[in-house]
């Protein structure tokens, strides 16, 4: 690395964390998620606006190597927090309306993403139509679980029923459009490794979960851990999600799955000290809000979000170039946004009216589990990389994303301009109902 693009690197990673937090600082000003003027940003930067010229100079091809290593270290740690953040006790007390809502969100948006990749693929043809098509429809099924719950939270509907159902939905819709992502990864051939190293991807998620997970939680729960303060748990951790990513990246799976994987096995419960000094494993105990995860999970995010990630969005936005859209783009794009958005609304609507909820709460899910996000995003770049998205294509699919997250809060408010009462839910709900905590607000921060 030469001195030039050093000094240049150093000047771009400035430049790309100061606009990125004017971004993010002026979409909530107009009541977005700092994610969506992030990614708008990123496009903004690129071809689109600056040209090719100034875009070029801002950011010289023979810095963008390093910008790009950056960018999947930041993807690597999102994805790693992303999982942290999955609470299987979203479930309790919800799992009726959940995983129906869940089934209806994917398996619709699946099916017209399928029905609309076979469209498209005379006009972007690859190597491979089967991952194509399956690429489309899962792409087309995901939400955004980070973003939702922000969103959810600046409401300050986080902990009311409808938020609770909503985050439960989103949980399971990342897990089965993960599942769905590495199927497509797996059939299309495009891995670095040899195919029959995918084989090994199964016990290596049993002996995460078997064997793995339960040292993670003693160690982070034992008091050697806690005497060392704060670097030890980190720099554990780091390494873990690190290691995992660099063995799934290397059995051909792409990074983003071990790093997912890690943070999925995250402590949610502590174990007790026995008075010894050494912890106890027979005696789990719950601790509020996953606070072994996120005492960890929070660390590691900080600079992630102030940094790596902006530089994400900047690296995948200069990959977008909506400048020479013709008439068939803008007619593809259209198609794109009405099965992206009509696939989510109708499957979720109907599977959660299905369940017995009125009209209202039921179109509030429909409209929040439509929400993409930075996941949309990551799940994008895999498909460029893969090769099942041409630069044409994956521009018009970012742009989805956005507007899809862009959406959610302004149609929220139109459905639901006061919290989620007891009065809006059923008498014959399939689940529990609080009404003193679905009256009384959320939080009033991420």
């Amino acid at each position: 690395m030469t001195n030039h693009q050093l000094t240049t690197l150093f000047l771009a990673l400035a430049l790309i964390s100061l606009l990125a937090f004017g971004a993010g600082a002026l979409a909530r000003r107009l009541r977005q998620p700092p994610v969506v003027g992030e990614v708008l940003l990123g496009v903004l930067l690129g071809p689109t606006l600056l040209g090719e010229a100034v875009s070029g100079a801002l950011f010289p091809d023979d810095v963008r190597p390093f910008l790009t290593a950056l960018a999947n270290l930041g993807v690597a740690l999102f994805m790693f927090t992303v999982g942290a953040e999955l609470d299987t006790g979203l479930l309790r007390g919800h799992r009726v309306v959940a995983g129906t809502v869940a089934a209806g969100s994917v398996v619709l948006p699946f099916g017209l993403g399928a029905l609309l990749a076979l469209h498209l693929f005379d006009s972007h043809p690859t190597a491979d139509r089967t991952g194509f098509v399956l690429f489309m429809g899962a792409a087309m099924s995901v939400t955004a679980f980070p973003v939702l719950a922000r969103i959810l939270t600046d409401r300050g509907i986080r902990h009311t029923w409808l938020g609770a159902v909503a985050l439960a939905c989103a949980a399971i819709d990342d897990v089965l459009a993960w599942t769905l992502l590495a199927a497509v990864v797996a059939i299309s051939g495009a891995a670095t490794g040899s195919q029959w190293l995918l084989l090994l991807f199964v016990p290596y998620v049993l002996l995460m979960f078997a064997a793995v997970g339960p040292a993670l939680r003693r160690f982070l729960a034992g008091p050697w851990a806690a005497n060392r303060g704060r670097s030890a748990s980190t720099v554990v951790t780091l390494a873990g999600l690190l290691a995992s990513a660099a063995f799934t990246e290397w059995i051909g799976l792409h990074f983003i799955f071990g790093a997912f994987l890690f943070g999925a096995i995250m402590p949610r419960r502590a174990a007790r000290d026995t008075g010894d000094g050494r912890p106890d494993p027979a005696a789990q105990v719950p601790v509020p809000s996953g606070r072994v995860s996120e005492r960890v999970s929070e660390r590691i995010s900080h600079l992630n979000d102030l940094l790596l990630l902006p530089v994400f969005f900047v690296v995948a936005g200069l990959k977008v170039d909506l400048s020479g859209m013709d008439g068939g783009d803008l007619t593809e794009l259209a198609l794109i946004l009405v099965v992206a958005v009509g696939g989510k609304f109708i499957g979720a609507f109907g599977a959660a009216r299905a369940t017995g909820l009125p009209g209202r709460p039921a179109a509030a899910l429909a409209v929040l589990v439509n929400t993409r996000g930075l996941t949309e995003l990551v799940i994008l770049t895999v498909g460029l990389r893969l090769g099942a998205l041409d630069d044409r294509l994956y521009s018009s699919m970012v742009v989805m994303a956005l507007v899809t997250t862009a959406m959610a809060g302004p149609l929220l408010h139109l459905i639901l301009p006061t919290r989620p009462a007891a009065q809006d839910l059923p008498d014959a709900a399939p689940y529990p109902i609080s009404t003193t905590r679905a009256q009384s607000g959320g939080e009033s921060g991420t």
